[in-house]
């Protein structure tokens, strides 16, 4: 995979055909397809690392609906993806968000990132998902100081968490895999697992939730039906965090590591900014070639919307290969752009790095 790029100095902009907003698998999908017609891109993301939710939300939690695949995880789909578009080599700007986008007198974008990074790209594309999203946080006293020390929002690293008593609050997909995940046997097991949830009932994957009745009956995690409404300090240290259950009764649960999974707060940040045709918080777009309002800048994948759109990672896959024909009447307005195939084209073979295909029977 390409190297992160450095942020550049103001007073030295990265002129680029393309610039594609969010490295999720939409994104790093349209540098493939961009990368056929011959249109070089970069991609800026505000995550630390490309793969957008399918790495930040569920990286080893199974996905059964890509064309081909019949199950690959999020972090799989990642994997293949950044191997797909290797030979078109695209610079990526990780950790930084987009801030800024104005149309300059030739035609072009200047683009901003919220480290300085400054671009001027022929066409912008934005497949940021959801759009900038943060964790919704406990708003209790002390929690912001204990922030990625003892309380984390997400979790990057398993293994720090091994062999601590851990509370995991909520009652979603991520609060039950990771509660399962540090309950079993295996080298990330944890000392003891409480899951706190505000009800007896749960917005997961039916099989999670059994799983996790399974461990609570064998004795290997705790479920408690509570709100978390206090934390319990030993100095400057936190020792436990107060449960109220329904019934008004408060106990203190011995907890080194507070991991909070109460979903996330999609924004659309400096993005609603930008003068773009927005419906409920998305993009709208036409469906010839996944245009927005303003001419050049294209949104492919969850961000956009139009009559009939599902939100699927297939889905955005067929927006980025007709968004990149859209694109290329900009990038090349004095070349025909004709459909070729990567089975027969030698051109594309060529850009792919394959060698070309035998159809000789004997």
């Amino acid at each position: 995979m390409t190297r992160p790029a450095a942020p550049h100095s103001a007073l030295a902009p990265i002129e680029t055909d393309a610039l594609i907003v969010g490295a999720g698998p939409v994104g790093l999908f349209q540098v493939f397809e961009l990368g056929l017609l011959d249109i070089k891109a970069h991609v800026v993301d505000a995550l630390t690392e490309p793969g957008g939710q399918c790495i930040e939300l569920y990286p080893n939690k199974p996905i059964y609906d890509i064309p081909g695949v019949p199950m690959c995880t999020g972090r799989e789909l990642t994997e293949r993806l950044l191997e797909q578009i290797r030979p078109f080599a695209p610079n990526f700007h990780l950790g930084q968000e987009v801030a800024a986008l104005t149309r300059r007198e030739d035609g072009r974008f200047d683009v901003g990132t919220s480290l300085g990074t400054r671009f001027v790209a022929k066409t912008v594309f934005i497949a940021a998902g959801v759009g900038a999203f943060q964790p919704r946080k406990l708003h209790l006293e002390g929690a912001d100081t204990l922030e990625d020390r003892q309380i984390f929002y997400r979790v990057r690293r398993p293994q720090d968490f091994a062999g601590k008593h851990l509370v995991i609050a909520g009652g979603g997909d991520s609060a039950l895999d990771w509660a399962i995940h540090f309950a079993k046997e295996g080298a990330h097991r944890a000392a003891s697992v409480v899951l706190v949830h505000r009800r007896d009932g749960f917005r997961a994957a039916p099989a999670s939730v059994a799983r996790m009745r399974e461990l609570c009956d064998a004795m290997q995690m705790q479920f408690l039906v509570g709100q978390i409404n206090g934390l319990e300090m030993a100095g400057e240290r936190m020792a436990g965090v107060k449960v109220t259950s329904p019934d008004g009764l408060t106990r203190v649960v011995p907890a080194e590591a507070l991991l909070v999974f109460y979903g996330l707060s999609p924004k659309l940040g400096p993005i609603a900014q930008w003068g773009l045709a927005i419906e409920r918080k998305q993009l709208v777009v036409d469906t010839e070639k996944f245009e927005t309002s303003e001419p050049g800048v294209f949104a492919v994948g969850d961000i956009n919307t139009y009559p009939g759109k599902k939100k699927l990672i297939l889905c955005g896959f067929h927006e980025a290969a007709l968004a990149a024909f859209g694109a290329a009447r900009y990038v090349f307005p004095d070349k025909p752009v004709h459909l070729q195939y990567t089975t027969t084209s030698p051109k594309l073979h060529k850009a792919l790095g394959v060698e070309p295909p035998s159809f000789d029977d004997d």
